[in-house]
Order: structure tokens, then C-alpha cells, then sequence
């Protein structure tokens, strides 16, 4: 069913006018909620930090995460001690908030967690309520800065700095509400964010009115194990016939990746946030196996030989960079900026 509907979603079907009904609902919800917000009928809690959120109007994977590496990386270089906010979806921990540190399990953190935490190095807090992560790395001298992974509608948690990214392939799709669209809230709430991101595609978006719109794609680095107790076989290189396997919101993209770079592919979809278990990596055919570094940190403990993640930095336009930097300028002249 869930296949069903982003296909759907983005191809179009006249079966999704019975879910009009539903759509509009959530809709008069999520505007209540907003305005309750923006209007101070429900407090929004501020920090004596500087806090970006990056996140995006539609379900699915549009290249939150390594954009948000990219910006931690930035703000490092910039002399600020990052930190990182998440709810940690698919994870279930015994408690929260929760610091993810180097015996953590995605299975309790959420696969972003654990990806972010070792990829950027930073402290990452897990919490459903992420001003009460906010708290924890505060209260704890962690950080000097945090960044909300996903925080878009997360409204209780006060921003300075507000990304929206966008997939630049997939675009908005139909453009509604769920469940008859992919869609969280209403396209016009782009007009609200401080910049829009769009991760690949080309063309100009016409769904950005007077908002800051910059690109970004992601370049594929070398191939790392993804087993943690194995002795890696050779790194397979292209035209080798390979396994790929991606549980993330847009799989196609991974898999068009790895033919662009030559490989002959056997697509393996998963569900986004999948968690992965030994007969999911089990083929028929043995092969060496491809996947991305999100599903790479639930398959570490039973990995094999020649299981490889495939990792990916970000190429921004520059524009983006200083944005971020001319923001964070503002900041240090009045730390009472607010949005």
C-alpha cells in the first residue's frame, strides 16, 4: 500500500480523490496548529543559542542528512561547537533524551542518529520533544549552536534559521495534503522559510515565490565496509555487477547513482527506515552488495566480506554557505535575533 501511494503521489491516479476527505482534515489541523504557534496562543520555547532547522513540506528522503553534515562541517570550520537535534524516527529507546555515543544501537537511536554521530563527529541528541534535547546538550555544555534535523513542523522548538530542502527529481509531487499527496503542509508555507534547497534537478522552481532558492548535489566518495568484525574482501569497481540495496525515501536515486558510475545493478528496495535484518542481505545470486551509509549503521554487526556503504558529501552552491555565514553574523551582533 505504501509503494502504491508514492507512486501515486508522484505519477498521479484518480483513486487518491477518496482520500480528498482526509487530506482536508489534516490540513485544518496542521493550520490550527501553526497558527496557535504564530500566534502565541502556544508558546514556542527559545534558547539563548542560535537554532536551525532543516527539513522539508513532504515525506520521504530529499537529502536532509547529508546537508546537515554539510552545514555542521561549515559551522566547525567557523570556530561554533555544533550540535544535533532529532527525533530519531524508527528508533526505540528505554529513555529520552538519549546521546547517542559509540555503543549506541540504530535500533534504539533511529538510523539519522547514528549516521549523523558518526559521520559529523558532533554531540546528537535523540528526544520525540526535541526542546528537551535541546535542554540536555545545553544543561551539559555540549554545544554553542544546534541544528533540528527534520524540525520543520516540530513548531514547539523556537528558530532562527529555517531550510527547506527539496527534491529537485521528484519535486512536490501532486502537490496535496496527506494521505492524497506527500505533502505535510501546504506548498505556501515555503514562503515562510528563510532558503530553499533543492537537492539536484535543474530548471527554476516555481514554487519558491520571493524565497532564497540554492542547489545542492551529492557526490559519491569511496566505497567503505559496512561489517564491523570482518576482514573486507577487494572493493568492487565498475562495470562489476553488484546488489544494491537502499531503504530511504527515494531509492532510484542511489540506485541511478551507482550506474552513473558504472556498475551493473540489481535494485533492491527497501521501506525508508527499514531495519535490516541477515536474510535481507541473503541473495541468490552472490554479488557484492552496494548500500547507502544510512542503511550501512544497521547492518554492521552482520555484514559480510563484501558488503560495502557507498558515502556522499554535499556540492552547494556557495550562496548557500554564505547565507548560513551571514546569519550567524547577525547572531554574534544581536543574540536576540529571532525570525
Amino acid at each position: 500500500m505504501r509503494d502504491w501511494l508514492t507512486t501515486a503521489w508522484y505519477r498521479g491516479h484518480w483513486l487518491l480523490l477518496l482520500l480528498a476527505p482526509l487530506s482536508w482534515l489534516f490540513g485544518l489541523v496542521a493550520a490550527v496548529r501553526r497558527l496557535a504557534f504564530r500566534h502565541g496562543w502556544i508558546q514556542a520555547q527559545r534558547f539563548p543559542v542560535p537554532v536551525i532547522v532543516i527539513g522539508n513540506i513532504s515525506v520521504g528522503g530529499t537529502g536532509k542528512t547529508p546537508l546537515t553534515l554539510h552545514v555542521v562541517e561549515l559551522l566547525k570550520r567557523h570556530g561554533w561547537r555544533p550540535g544535533i537535534v532529532s527525533r530519531g524516527y524508527g528508533g526505540r529507546a528505554q529513555g529520552y533524551p538519549l546521546l547517542v555515543g559509540p555503543q549506541s544501537a540504530a535500533a534504539e537511536t533511529g538510523d539519522e542518529p547514528m549516521l549523523l554521530h558518526r559521520a559529523a563527529g558532533v554531540p546528537v541528541a535523540v528526544d520525540p520533544l526535541r526542546c528537551r534535547a535541546v535542554d540536555y546538550l545545553l544543561q551539559r555544555g555540549l554545544c554553542d549552536i544546534v541544528i533540528a534535523d527534520d524540525g520543520l513542523q516540530h513548531y514547539a522548538l523556537h528558530r532562527d534559521l529555517e531550510l527547506a530542502v527539496v527534491d529537485g527529481e521528484r519535486g512536490l509531487g501532486n502537490r496535496r495534503l496527506l494521505p492524497a499527496g506527500p505533502l505535510r503542509e501546504p506548498v505556501g508555507r515555503l514562503a515562510s522559510v528563510d532558503a530553499i534547497i533543492i537537492n539536484g534537478g535543474s530548471g527554476a522552481p516555481d514554487f519558491a515565490g520571493k524565497t532564497p532558492v540554492f542547489r545542492f548535489s551529492l557526490k559519491p566518495g569511496l566505497l567503505l565496509p559496512v561489517g564491523i568484525s570482518v576482514a573486507p574482501a577487494q572493493a568492487p569497481q565498475p562495470p562489476c555487477r553488484v546488489h544494491a540495496v537502499a531503504g530511504i525515501g527515494n531509492p532510484e536515486r542511489f540506485f541511478r547513482s551507482l550506474e552513473l558510475s558504472g556498475y551493473d545493478v540489481i535494485r533492491h528496495a527497501f521501506a525508508d527506515h527499514h531495519q535490516f535484518q541477515p536474510q535481507d542481505l541473503a541473495f541468490t545470486e552472490s554479488l557484492p552488495v552496494i548500500m547507502t551509509t544510512k542503511d550501512a549503521v544497521k547492518c554492521g554487526e552482520f555484514a559480510g566480506p563484501d558488503v560495502w556503504q557507498l558515502p556522499v558529501t554535499v556540492d552547494a552552491d556557495p550562496g548557500l554557505d554564505q547565507l548560513l555565514l551571514a546569519f550567524l553574523g547577525r547572531f554574534h551582533e544581536n543574540p536576540t535575533h529571532a525570525r
